[in-house]
């Protein structure tokens, strides 16, 4: 695993930060408007901690296991360097039921991003409420139909929206997709203005309590095309981190 050095991985972030504004000039948005989440899976708690001192604060993991790993790990080189911050994170790979019982307890945690299912969604609910908290999550969109990956295909969308719009210990703030792996950002373009739309559809059907607001969308190859499109989350690892 390449581990970069503090002052790189402020480099870094200061580059992504910039060509993100940039994106948002292009498209006439507030910077303000879209929030960068560094996905430091594999990656460890050290790196946090340095993108940290580089002024970031929100992260993104994939799988519950690390978060439940990497989250106390933080918090301990946090209190150990007198730094009494606390990071937000959030969940964006696959969660499978049996793992949502861990997320009301980690510290931090504020947004899933992977929610596909009624099942899932439920379970979510019943953790929460047992918890007796609620959490913000966003529906899983498969925009591509790539076969390799999760996620609800468009048209199902609005199905799950009205299956779970009575749930009151989980908030659908929006959606999420994956685009395709490409070195042609552009290529993706029409995945990220389709989700966008899609978002409005549904906002104008008035599904839920409160119109949605959040597309996570675009990562380290891609994410100024996706601001570009609307994004208002973007996951950037690799582009920060370095490979894993």
């Amino acid at each position: 695993m390449d581990i970069i050095q503090s002052g790189e991985i402020g480099e870094r972030l200061r580059d992504v930060r910039a060509r993100m504004e940039e994106a948002c000039g292009r498209a006439g948005r507030d910077m303000r408007e879209v929030t960068l989440i560094a996905v430091s899976k594999t990656h460890p708690a050290e790196a946090v901690l340095q993108a940290y001192a580089a002024g970031q604060t929100l992260f993104g993991e994939n799988r519950v296991q690390e978060l439940r790993e990497k989250v106390p790990a933080v918090q301990a080189l946090l209190q150990d360097t007198g730094q009494g911050a606390s990071l937000s994170w959030h969940l964006i790979g696959t969660l499978q039921t049996n793992k949502v019982r861990y997320l009301p307890k980690l510290e931090g945690l504020s947004m899933i991003h992977s929610v596909d299912s009624e099942k899932l969604a439920v379970e979510i609910e019943r953790q929460y409420e047992a918890a007796g908290c609620s959490v913000d999550v966003l529906l899983e969109v498969n925009m591509a139909h790539e076969e390799t990956k999760k996620g609800l295909a468009p048209e199902e969308v609005r199905g799950l929206l009205e299956a779970i719009a009575p749930l009151s210990h989980l908030r659908v703030k929006g959606l999420m997709t994956i685009a395709p792996l490409t070195e042609e950002a552009e290529s993706n373009r029409v995945y990220f203005r389709d989700l966008a739309g899609l978002m409005r559809d549904l906002n104008r059907a008035a599904l839920l309590p409160a119109p949605m607001t959040e597309l996570s969308m675009g990562m380290s190859g891609d994410y100024g095309v996706a601001i570009e499109e609307g994004a208002t989350y973007v996951r950037v690892g690799t582009a920060i981190f370095g490979a894993r």
